[in-house]
């Protein structure tokens, strides 16, 4: 079998990777959610100080088999280094070496992403505890995901056919598509501290729930979670046009040309979405739909620029 064969190969495993750790990442807001965090007490690696529950209650199945996702994906991201070293070693060429490098960068921040989960259970900022250190832990956790999603998305990126850089865009560009990432970020770390407070302090109706927004009393992650709907209002349109005015400076038929569209259609979608999952008071199904559609957006962002940063982007005159 020739290189580019196992490349390709290796590829397709990539993103299988990719979306195996979206659907861990899923199944870890389920667990939130769910109010099963503490599952298995204030124990790691152990649940309840057992290596395997022997009378567990139903949150603790639910958070022994989080652990149990978590533990089979690690060997999925440890085979995923091992073949990116060997395809690496085996032609030594710089597109090999670039995807090792996402490679073993997907492994560490899974690792990080475990161990974040672990800090979670050892202080006991799991299930409806409240703290101060809480809100920090929840967006440490989303801006470790987030990371390990551009790692992952590369790795695979990389992997599958021939990727160049033939033009490095203006100051201009690259700062309106850091600006977006930025927006990005900022937006899942405002609805991680949305989804936290809603759990924490369950309204029973959109107007109560307002109410305890403004009030000076209420927790600070409460008076903070207005800022969700306004943030991703904005972020949403600002990456809108900003997929447009991208894909104005490639080829209609190029891969750029089509994430830009993909990155639209997501993000109107999440928009409504998001609206539905308010007036709905957040039921679990939603908050996971929810989670899916920015994972989507964050993942085809990413795709959007590595695509306008290869061979697919053209020169526009006067850009």
């Amino acid at each position: 079998m020739g290189q580019e064969a196992k490349l390709d190969r290796f590829a397709k495993f990539a993103w299988f990777a990719l979306g195996f750790n979206v659907l861990v990442i899923i199944w870890g807001v389920f667990l939130r959610a769910s109010k099963s965090g503490d599952g298995c007490g204030e124990h790691w690696l152990t649940c309840n100080g057992e290596l395997i529950p022997s009378a567990p209650q139903f949150k603790t199945v639910i958070e022994y088999s989080h652990r149990m996702t978590t533990a089979i994906d690690g060997l999925v991201m440890l085979v995923l280094v091992i073949l990116a070293v060997v395809i690496w070693y085996r032609s030594r060429s710089r597109k090999r070496r670039l995807v090792m490098y996402a490679a073993i960068a997907s492994l560490f921040f899974v690792i990080t992403e475990a161990a974040v989960g672990a800090g979670l259970v050892l202080t006991g900022n799991t299930a409806v505890a409240v703290t101060d250190v809480r809100p920090f832990w929840a967006m440490g956790h989303l801006i470790n995901t987030f990371v390990l999603l551009v790692c992952l998305t590369l790795t695979a990126w990389l992997a599958s056919g021939e990727r160049r850089i033939v033009r490095w865009p203006d100051t201009k560009i690259l700062l309106l598509i850091a600006l977006g990432f930025l927006l990005l970020l900022t937006v899942g770390m405002s609805g991680t501290l949305a989804a936290l407070s809603n759990m924490l302090f369950p309204s029973t109706t959109i107007a109560e729930g307002i109410a305890r927004d403004f009030s000076a009393s209420s927790n600070v992650i409460l008076r903070l979670r207005l800022s969700h709907p306004i943030l991703s209002v904005f972020t949403g349109v600002y990456l809108f046009f900003l997929a447009g005015w991208l894909r104005s400076k490639v080829d209609a038929k190029s891969n750029a040309a089509w994430w830009s569209g993909t990155l639209s259609i997501l993000i109107i979608g999440q928009v409504i979405f998001g609206a539905v999952t308010l007036l709905t008071h957040g039921p679990i199904v939603m908050q996971l739909g929810h989670l899916f559609l920015a994972d989507a957006i964050w993942v085809s962002f990413v795709l959007l620029t590595a695509s306008f940063l290869t061979h697919d982007t053209v020169e526009v005159p006067g850009s």
